[in-house]
């Protein structure tokens, strides 16, 4: 592992694009996908927004039976297991939340995916504390879809690229949307 980590990740839209973006690490320009509806300033649950703004890296979770084993990280990382979701329901006191599934009634996330998009998922910290329902949720660092198409909220980086800035950052690094 890298002895230090980074203190600051920085996200940009590109020119003509509003929903790919480079990811600034250290000397390092990362491609990336962005949510359908570019950057946002005023997040809403739903509207296809990466919001704008600075966040923490709260950690995450991995899928062992993909990867084989825990990325090297100095974030704290779990193992993803079949009944893990995230409330993405704003009626719901659990909204941006884990939760277990099936949870009936409660629109929430599957954090156990066959499209491999969550094989490694580090939780952004956005509208974490305090929740406010409606204000956006799941909003993740996480793989991207094949040809960076776009996310619903995310930033999306290449498994190989995600795998090898793990290795870089850590509980203080901050990530810089916009």
């Amino acid at each position: 592992m890298v002895p230090t980590t980074l203190a600051c990740l920085r996200v940009d839209a590109l020119a003509g694009d509003r929903r790919r973006g480079r990811l600034l690490a250290g000397g390092s320009v990362i491609a990336c996908a962005l949510g359908a509806g570019g950057i946002v300033r005023r997040k809403r649950e739903g509207d296809g927004g990466s919001p704008h703004g600075s966040f923490r890296l709260r950690g995450g979770r991995f899928r062992p039976d993909s990867l084989g084993h825990r990325p090297a990280t100095a974030l704290p990382l779990r193992p993803t297991r079949a009944h893990d979701g995230w409330c993405d329901d704003p009626r719901d006191r659990r909204y941006n939340r884990p939760i277990r599934l099936p949870a009936p009634g409660v629109s929430a996330e599957a954090m156990w995916r066959a499209d491999g998009l969550y094989d490694v998922v580090i939780d952004l910290d956005y509208n974490r504390g305090p929740i406010r329902p409606d204000r956006g949720s799941a909003i993740f660092l996480h793989v991207a879809r094949a040809g960076y198409r776009p996310t619903e909220g995310c930033v999306a980086l290449e498994r190989s690229d995600l795998l090898r800035l793990l290795r870089r950052v850590g509980p203080r690094t901050r990530l810089r949307i916009g």
